[in-house]
Parts: C-alpha cells; structure tokens; sequence
C-alpha cells in the first residue's frame, strides 16, 4: 500500500472514529519526537545507573507486598525504601497512594509520611467500581505516621509542604500533561540539595522507556536540573539527585551484573 493510499484510509478512520486522533496525539513516537526534540542525547531515554551504586550494601525486606496488578516491582520499592533510610527523621511524600504499598514500606523507616490520592467520592464520581475503591491504602490506611490526603493533584494545596520533603514519589496520573504537572510540583516539594524524586513508571519495564511519562517528567524539570535525571537499573523509576553517579552503557544492560535474592512468605491477613 503506498503512503497516499495509507494517508486517505487513515483520514477516512478519523472521519469516521474522531476520537482516535487523541491515539495519534498520545503515542508513543509522538512523545519520543517531542523529547528528542529538546535533546537528542535522550534516543535511548535517560542515562542508566547502577541500583548497587545508588544503595550500596542494601538489604531491607519489602513488606506488604501484594503481587497483583497495577503495584510496584519489587526493586521500585526497595529503591524507594532504601533513599528514605539515608535521612534522620526523613519525611517522604508521594502522590498516588492506591493500594498504599509504597508508603507502608517507607513508613518503617521514615519519621513522617504524607500521601495523596483522589477522594473515594471522586473516584465514584469518574465511574471506578467499589471493588476498586476499597483497594484505596488497603495497606497503609491504619500506620499512625503515615498522613492520608484526598484531592486531586491539580488542584490541591500543596504549599503547607514546599520546602519540606527529602524524598518525593510520584505515582498518580501517568499521562503526559499530568505527570509534567505533578514533577513541577515535586520540585516545590524538596528541601534542600540532598532531596531526591523518584518517579515511578518511567519505563515499561526495566529495559524500555515509556516515553509520555518520561517527556512529562522532562519538561516538568526545570531545565538546570535535567542533567541530574537519571535511570535506576532494575527499576522502572526514574531518580533526580543532585549526587554524582556513573553511567552504565545501554547496550550491556540485557546482560546481568548482579543477582537479587527474593525470599517469599505469604500471610493471610486477620479480617
């Protein structure tokens, strides 16, 4: 098929099915275009470092954990763990709580936590079924220093915490508008040159940039601090500190450099 026979089909799929322009507008070629386009060194996302580098000598057991769809892989979450261990009295934010795993796991070593996820009379509101809404801090909804907020991101106060937080997690909306959005409010966020972001949902996997998130990420940023953007191996997260690490080549990532050892203990939890 040539390509002005590929263009009047397309046309003719949009004349009849006007919603899928916003397909067209969201994919993934679209935002990879658009971060290129701010730099071309990002062809294969942002530069990788090691997880060992970042959290020498780490070894934390991750508790809760629920192996069910939509949660953190369990890197993501020891990553997150092991930045709120290097503070003293650490106080950690996160926007999106869902089922409020990561803010459990925090919680044991953070002094104070503050968490952020839409209201359950919003989530009704926008059509999520009750199943899904008893999920909401299933995990972290009875810790006595973890601070559950309601509101949405683009609305809610978040000035009573600017200046305040050493580790900032942000996990709610992951289209492009929002995550842009909600890193510029990380960065009102931080304390000091110590202060660390992570973003969850970076990548699709380990190995694969997901490019609307990590372009929201990219121009939310301010552009004095983009160089200090960075990969965590293994991770699905993107990390912003102001510490200096050592890149890793791409090309050898498929190839492992270290093993994680997982030990599985499953109990039931007392209604």
């Amino acid at each position: 098929m040539s390509k002005l026979s590929k263009l009047s089909q397309a046309l003719k799929i949009l004349l009849q099915k006007p919603y899928m322009i916003n397909k067209v507008i969201d994919s993934e070629d679209v935002h990879k275009d658009a971060v290129l386009s701010i730099s071309n060194n990002y062809q294969e996302g942002l530069p990788t470092i090691d997880f060992t580098e970042v959290l020498p000598n780490f070894n934390a057991t991750i508790n809760p954990y629920s192996f069910l769809d939509g949660g953190s892989m369990i890197t993501d979450l020891a990553l997150l763990k092991g930045m709120a261990k290097k503070y003293n009295d650490c106080t950690y934010f996160e926007i999106g709580t869902w089922r409020g795993e990561s803010v459990a796991n925090v919680a044991e070593t953070a002094k104070e936590c503050f968490t952020l996820n839409l209201s359950n009379e919003r989530l009704r509101e926008i059509g999520l079924r009750e199943e899904y809404i008893a999920q909401q801090s299933f995990y972290s909804k009875n810790l006595n220093n973890v601070v559950h907020l309601k509101g949405d991101s683009a609305t809610f106060d978040f000035s009573p915490y600017h200046g305040k937080c050493d580790v900032v997690f942000v996990d709610g909306d992951h289209h492009y508008e929002a995550v842009k959005r909600d890193t510029a409010i990380a960065f009102q966020l931080i304390k000091d040159k110590n202060s660390v972001i992570v973003w969850h949902d970076y990548a699709h996997n380990p190995e694969k940039t997901r490019w609307d998130v990590f372009r929201g990420i990219l121009e939310g940023t301010p552009k004095n601090k983009r160089k200090q953007l960075y990969h965590v191996s293994n991770t699905m997260c993107a990390l912003f500190t102001q510490k200096t690490y050592q890149m890793i080549d791409k090309s050898k990532l498929i190839i492992p450099t270290k093993k994680f050892e997982v030990q599985v203990k499953a109990l039931e939890i007392k209604k």
